[in-house]
């Protein structure tokens, strides 16, 4: 990766990392990371930056989180009916891609501040679901549902498509690191481990459902919205990679096959020669780390979470 980053000048490498950006709709340069430790939200060598670094398997994260969340009737129900996301869809991915990255590399007052206004706009977010039950975006027990699915795709993606894998260790100290996140935002006790995450998913498993809503949802995020037919591909790759890394059961509940064994080696290795492109122009995030990196891609059926 390096030798083939050091040949390519770095005028080209900055116009192909803008040029990727803007075709998953980030449009502004990320935040400057906070690299003192004593003013950091979050440790500046932790597993945070390093799985949240890493664009290839944060997008299959990011989409694979998509698809569970949508399965929560009362998440899904405050998404459809206060969101634009088939209006402007990118406008969702800047909003979710800017608060990751002040909560990551941020200082402590960003990302407090982008945290108390996400809090903000929770508490007018509430209404009727389908069911004719009421729901509010400030709920707890909501609030747990969204950090959980979102901490566990993109443990799963990193898992299966990150650049740098780490260690069963690093990887609980990433659920522990999230916990803090969850905790600011209103979660009452966040899992610190994978295996408290894998739990905690588990648990709200007699609570999800495909509503009509998710149905909408499920099938926008299928097609897509870029244009461009070499960008069309890569994105419907990144869909079946993220489906992939979805738990069995999420698949079957949202009505989408699992593909035969061979078909999802093919997708793997497409996706990870995807991403060794990509990372080309945007190199992955290597803060220190403690531990001596190992690949856990195929990590005990203890740690892992599909």
């Amino acid at each position: 990766m390096s030798t083939i980053t050091s040949v390519i000048p770095a005028r080209s490498r900055e116009r192909v990392n803008r040029n990727v950006r803007r075709a998953i709709g980030l449009t502004e340069d990320p935040p400057a990371a906070c690299d003192d430790p004593r003013r950091a939200y979050r440790s500046i060598d932790g597993g945070a930056r390093i799985v949240h670094g890493d664009l290839p398997s944060m997008l299959v994260g990011g989409l694979a989180s998509l698809f569970l969340e949508m399965l929560h009737p009362y998440s899904m129900a405050g998404v459809a009916q206060h969101s634009r996301y088939r209006d402007d869809p990118l406008g969702r991915v800047r909003q979710t891609a800017h608060f990751i990255g002040l909560t990551t590399y941020g200082s402590r007052d960003e990302a407090l501040a982008a945290i108390e206004r996400v809090r903000t706009i929770h508490e007018h977010v509430r209404g009727v679901a389908d069911d004719g039950v009421a729901y509010r975006a400030s709920d707890p027990r909501l609030l747990e549902w969204v950090h959980v699915a979102g901490t566990a795709m993109f443990l799963a993606a990193h898992q299966r498509f990150g650049a740098i894998h780490l260690t069963a260790h690093q990887y609980d100290r990433y659920v522990d690191e999230q916990s803090i996140v969850g905790r600011d935002l209103g979660v009452p006790h966040p899992p610190r481990t994978v295996t408290q995450l894998r739990d905690a998913l588990e648990g709200f498993r007699p609570e999800l459902r495909l509503s009509d809503d998710a149905v909408l949802a499920r099938d926008f995020l299928i097609r897509g919205v870029v244009q461009v037919p070499r960008q069309r591909a890569a994105y419907a790759l990144l869909v079946r990679s993220a489906f992939g890394v979805v738990p069995n059961w999420g698949r079957r509940l949202l009505e989408v096959p699992a593909p035969p064994g061979p078909t999802r080696l093919t997708v793997d290795a497409a996706t990870r020669a995807l991403g060794a492109l990509m990372r080309i122009a945007v190199p992955p995030y290597q803060p220190p780390i403690t531990d001596p990196p190992q690949d856990t891609r195929f990590s005990p059926p203890s740690t892992t979470i599909t």
